[in-house]
C-alpha cells in the first residue's frame, strides 16, 4: 500500500486545517488507518485512528478538536484539525494498521509526512 499525505501548512493558533491521506488501494481491504505526528526530538505519537467501518480513537491531545474520517469511495482518510495550538506543530504521518478494542496497531506502511506549523 502506498500512502500520499497532503494538506499541511502554516496556520495561526485557533485556526483550522484538514489533512488528507490517499491510499493506493481500496480501504475496504485495510482494517484501519491513522494519523501520527512527530515533533523534533520527540517520539512519533498517535493522533487518531479509524477502522474501515468508521470506529475511531483519539489521543487526549486532540479530543474535542480533531476529527478523523474516512471516504471509502476515494480511498482517503482525513484529519480535520480545529482550534489548533502551537504544540500541534509537527510532521504528520498517515499509517495503515489495525483498530482492535479501541487500540490502534500500526503496520509498517507510512506516508511521506506533511508538516503542520502553528504560529502563536
Amino acid at each position: 500500500v502506498q500512502l500520499q499525505a497532503s494538506g499541511g501548512g502554516l496556520v495561526q493558533a485557533g485556526g483550522s486545517l484538514r489533512l488528507s491521506c490517499a491510499a493506493s488501494r481500496s480501504i475496504f481491504s485495510i482494517n484501519g488507518m491513522a494519523w501520527f505526528r512527530q515533533s523534533p526530538g520527540e517520539r512519533r505519537e498517535l493522533v487518531a485512528g479509524i477502522s474501515s467501518r468508521g470506529d475511531a480513537v483519539y489521543a487526549d491531545s486532540g479530543k474535542g478538536r480533531f476529527t478523523i474520517s474516512i471516504d471509502n469511495a476515494r480511498n482517503t482518510v482525513y484529519l480535520q484539525m480545529n482550534n489548533v495550538k502551537p504544540e500541534d506543530t509537527a510532521v504528520y504521518y498517515c499509517n495503515v494498521g489495525r483498530l482492535d478494542s479501541n487500540t490502534y496497531y500500526p503496520y509498517a506502511y507510512w506516508g511521506q509526512g506533511t508538516l503542520v506549523t502553528v504560529s502563536s
